[in-house]
């Protein structure tokens, strides 16, 4: 059910909300880690390596959707911290309006620059048709991505990180037993990791819509509703369209280090891949501090208590740096175990391309923790442009830094392990800086009774 941020102890609030988010983060990316882990161990390291190369772009598909999700409920969010139901409805109704439109631009940009950009992502010519037909099928299902991603944002911008949990869990184990069904049984290959993929997606969205329909009755949509206001929609875009790109441009940045990565063989791709996803399975009790907080800064921002908002992100930013620790030595200890769950110890040039990423990667997610909790603050309070900004800044920092490293300068696969934390260090300093000068100005506007 929903849940109001707005009074009570902060941190309580933010940890009885960011548990289940975390629990959730972990469950999606279970998603493609599964797919990771069926298709390794019961195909091979070329079908692995395929599906590493298609990663990004499913990537970019995943940070689209999600970024246009969240982006579109910030004001949703907000209008609830108000307490103005008849505007949060119109909110939501325009989102999804929105939504099926951006599907729509998507699966139509992917039909026409989809060969090209394969072509210049360098893709081996051993694993080209399997990574064109899952990116493909995976393209074809974006309505189902969309859908849940727009849903669970709007369950957490009314206080609810508990529901999307339980539906996310569910969608999971429907993944990975329809991912063996389709590739063990029916022989369907890299393209039946990429079917399971989409029903499943298809399957969480459902229960979404279900429990929204059924349990809160304060979304339930009238005819009125559904009114087109060309203006509404533009304020929703003026957050959403930032957001999506900021997000696009985090996949991008990945599109091209892994270009880089794909001149070094199947091996290497192979071993990228699978240090990627235990990548991203460490960071994602920080991505839900960031998630919790951009929930927090709307509904309180809504509401006009700055001071909550300044209070949350520095308690927020100290459990950041301190999961942040925590994760890079249990991953620099730990990861080559890890690692060894998608492939075989055998495939000793795999694994050591995964263990040299993790080991030049860990000791900066000091950075990455930090770049989580004020990017994200900056979105609850609506301002659009400074994650954009951060992101393109990332984005450049990470694509200069692989070109620069690996090729220009003969570092090799190293210096594309040396991409990302460059690229984090930069964002993070732009971003906390932004948070600063945006809270100091929104605090004068409120104090001139501007705002």
């Amino acid at each position: 059910m929903e849940k109001r941020m707005t009074s009570g102890n902060s941190m309580k609030l933010l940890v009885g909300f960011m548990v289940p988010l975390i629990i959730g983060n972990i469950f999606q990316q279970m998603y493609s880690i599964s797919d990771v882990i069926i298709v390794g161990r019961t195909i091979g390291v070329n079908a692995l390596a395929a599906v590493g190369t298609a990663a990004p772009l499913f990537m970019l598909f995943v940070m689209m959707t999600m970024g246009l999700g969240n982006g579109f409920t910030v004001l949703a969010g907000q209008y609830f911290g108000a307490g103005n139901e008849e505007k949060l409805r119109h909110s939501v109704a325009t989102s999804v309006l929105l939504s099926v439109l951006a599907v729509l631009v998507f699966d139509l940009i992917v039909y026409v620059t989809l060969d090209p950009a394969l072509r210049w992502l360098n893709v081996p010519a051993e694993l080209y048709e399997d990574c064109r037909a899952y990116t493909l099928i995976v393209a074809e299902g974006l309505w189902a991505m969309m859908a849940y991603n727009f849903l669970s944002a709007l369950l957490r911008a009314l206080g609810d990180s508990k529901t999307p949990v339980v539906f996310l869990i569910l969608a999971t184990i429907v993944n990975v037993l329809l991912a063996l069904l389709f590739i063990l049984v029916f022989h369907w290959g890299v393209p039946g990791s990429a079917y399971a993929l989409v029903l499943a997606q298809a399957f969480s969205s459902l229960l979404c819509f279900l429990y929204i329909r059924r349990r809160l009755p304060i979304l339930r949509l009238t005819r009125a509703d559904w009114k087109w206001d060309p203006a509404f929609a533009l304020a929703h875009l003026r957050i959403g369209l930032p957001m999506a790109v900021q997000f696009s441009v985090i996949g991008l940045g990945i599109l091209l280090i892994q270009s880089v990565t794909n001149n070094f063989g199947a091996e290497v791709i192979a071993g990228f891949t699978a240090a990627t996803r235990v990548e991203q399975l460490a960071i994602q009790p920080m991505a839900s501090f960031g998630i919790s907080i951009a929930v927090f800064t709307a509904q309180n921002f809504g509401a006009r208590e700055f001071g909550r908002i300044r209070d949350a992100v520095r308690k927020c930013s100290f459990l950041a740096l301190g999961f942040a620790l925590f994760m890079g030595v249990l991953i620099y200890f730990g990861g080559e175990h890890i690692v060894s769950v998608f492939v075989d110890r055998s495939e000793t040039t795999v694994v050591a391309a995964a263990r040299e990423y993790l080991h030049y990667t860990v000791a900066f997610y000091f950075f990455l923790s930090q770049i989580f909790i004020y990017r994200s603050t900056a979105q609850g309070l609506g301002i659009g442009w400074v994650p954009l900004v951060s992101s393109v800044l990332e984005l450049f920092m990470r694509a200069g830094a692989a070109e620069i490293l690996a090729l220009r300068w003969g570092w090799g696969y190293t210096g594309v392990c040396f991409a990302s934390p460059i690229a984090w260090m930069a964002a993070s300093s732009f971003t906390f800086a932004a948070y600063h000068l945006l809270m100091n100005v929104f605090e004068k506007q409120h104090r001139e009774g501007k705002l």
